[in-house]
């Protein structure tokens, strides 16, 4: 049974191939690519060595077999994977900017991707489960897949395990104060937050940043790890802030990396490592994530990580030189 398990949304994304052409008017597209927050951290994770289950849906036609065969060969556990045959796999199009910013056009509310139900999880699926990670992208898709969210959060926590967060705000989904409402219960959880850039302020309210991590820690999160992508990552906890430099990179599509992060400071810390070493992992997985085409497609093997660290002289303790 796995040790780590995410649940929401399976999907694929169909993507613009040259910047600045936005979703209404005719251009080419790209895809189809499995995708989707939470599958994207599951990937990352599983092939960076853990032990991964995936909680969620897909369609019962070939963009579910596009998604479920990536899934499980990254290695990932798919036995809470369901295939409905009365709804389509959810899409995502996807449209560049030149400044860095996307467009997105969701097809999801009413696709297999949000009809997710405790029911599909297996007897003894939670039995070795020590962390459990939600995404308020998945809390945001719908009353179904927003209770197994809170089943599953709350099962692992009740058993010991951990809880964590990314807002992963998305407001083309739910307007913003509303997304706040439905993370709380998650948050009240949670030993580790994950917001990006202005999530954190958005995800509680607060007028700065530095007001944003005092509520979040006096709610008793532990770690609230703030992603400034090419600035790298800030780690805020109760003995202060630390700074975590970037890894450079040249960038290709950036869809994905912040979920790459997560994935990567999860891992590192369920191994045992410090804040600090499991942050310079995160920065450096999250950096490889932006290097190729497609949202599943920057999730990088160990030893493939390991060695981009050593290239950029910040080698991870312990590995070979």
């Amino acid at each position: 049974m796995p040790e780590i398990v995410t649940v929401g949304e399976a999907l694929v994304e169909i993507m613009r191939t040259e910047r600045d052409r936005p979703l209404d008017r005719p251009a080419l597209f790209s895809g189809p690519y499995p995708s989707g927050a939470p599958a994207i951290l599951a990937s990352a994770a599983a092939r960076l060595g853990a032990s991964v289950g995936f909680v969620g849906t897909v369609g019962d036609d070939a963009f579910g077999d596009c998604v479920e065969s990536r899934l499980r060969a990254d290695g990932i556990d798919c036995s809470a994977l369901c295939r409905n045959r009365e709804r389509l796999t959810g899409i995502a199009f996807v449209a560049y900017r030149s400044d860095g910013s996307r467009s997105f056009l969701f097809h999801l509310r009413d696709s297999a991707a949000a009809w997710v139900s405790a029911e599909q999880i297996p007897a003894g699926y939670l039995d070795d489960a020590r962390h459990v990670h939600i995404m308020g992208s998945s809390l945001a898709f719908g009353d179904a897949l927003r209770e197994t969210c809170y089943f599953l959060a709350r099962e692992v926590y009740r058993r010991g395990g951990t809880v964590s967060l990314d807002p992963n705000l998305r407001p083309e989904l739910m307007p913003v104060e509303r997304i706040r409402a439905i993370c709380q219960p998650i948050v009240e959880m949670a030993t580790l937050v994950l917001p990006s850039g202005e999530e954190l302020t958005a995800l509680t309210g607060a007028p700065t940043l530095e007001e944003g991590v005092a509520r979040l820690l006096a709610q008793g999160v532990q770690l609230v790890a703030l992603k400034q992508g090419a600035h790298g990552s800030t780690l805020f906890s109760g003995q202060g802030a630390l700074s975590i430099p970037p890894f450079r990179v040249e960038e290709v599509d950036p869809t994905g990396a912040g979920d790459c992060y997560d994935a990567a400071l999860i891992v590192a810390w369920q191994e045992g490592h410090d804040w600090a070493t499991a942050g310079t992992l995160a920065n450096a997985v999250g950096a490889l994530a932006t290097t190729r085409w497609g949202p599943m497609e920057g999730t990088f093997c160990r030893e493939e990580v390991l060695a981009f660290m050593a290239q950029q002289g910040r080698p991870w303790p312990g590995a070979s030189p």
